[in-house]
């Protein structure tokens, strides 16, 4: 890491994925911030063809700049799928700049994108960290988190539902066996009751009668005696 950039509008600082850049002064949109430098490989030469990092800079389809050396600052710069630079290539002059996109405040971590097929290579198979993916990402967990809520509870009041319904049902058919056993005992009591007209079909004063009054052979053999 540099020894001192107290005199440049950046510092290296910690963030979300290690070492970033971050403004310490005041960057109007359009400014060059810094320069990507660093070596430059020729595809044509087996030997440098053949190296590979992640600060590999393509410039053309034979030149590219080897950005891994530590005196290259702008490698501490992450990559941003809303940033607020971008790269600024000079194919001819071989050389390339982050320019500021936007106004940047002291203290806001300088980004650019790095391009789709370095997304594709890098990033997406570990999945971005830029403030826009962590959004999403927060975003999409907060409705999921809501999703899930909304089926538990749709989930509890379908089961309050059902065991109303159960509830109900067992108060209606607790209702209907009473009555039924209300209705027996009705039948069955006005069948025993002394003073009504029938015990089994038979007339209960008749069969009184009939065992109150002697018969007349009982009554002469009375009368003999």
């Amino acid at each position: 890491m540099p020894a001192s950039l107290s005199h440049k509008p950046y510092r290296v600082g910690r963030s979300r994925t290690g070492l970033g850049l971050f403004a310490t002064k005041p960057i109007k949109k359009g400014t060059k911030i810094i320069r990507y430098f660093g070596p430059l490989l020729d595809s044509k030469k087996k030997d440098e063809d053949a190296i590979e990092n992640k600060y590999l800079f393509e410039l053309t389809n034979r030149w590219t700049i080897d950005g891994s050396i530590r005196e290259n600052v702008a490698r501490y710069i992450n990559h941003a799928c809303r940033p607020n630079a971008e790269s600024d290539v000079k194919p001819r002059k071989r050389k390339v700049f982050i320019r500021a996109i936007k106004d940047i405040e002291p203290g806001d971590e300088i980004n650019y994108d790095y391009g789709t097929d370095y997304f594709k290579a890098y990033l997406k198979p570990i999945g971005c960290k830029c403030d826009a993916c962590e959004k999403k990402r927060k975003k999409k967990r907060a409705e999921a988190r809501a999703e899930r809520l909304r089926l538990k509870e749709k989930a509890e009041r379908k089961a309050k539902r059902e065991a109303e319904k159960v509830a109900e049902k067992r108060a209606r058919q607790r209702k209907a066996g009473a009555k039924k056993v209300a209705k027996a005992n009705g039948k069955l009591g006005n069948g025993k009751t002394l003073n009504g007209k029938h015990l089994n079909g038979h007339n209960l004063t008749a069969a009184a009668g009939k065992r109150a009054t002697p018969s007349k052979r009982g009554a002469a053999r009375v009368l003999q005696a």
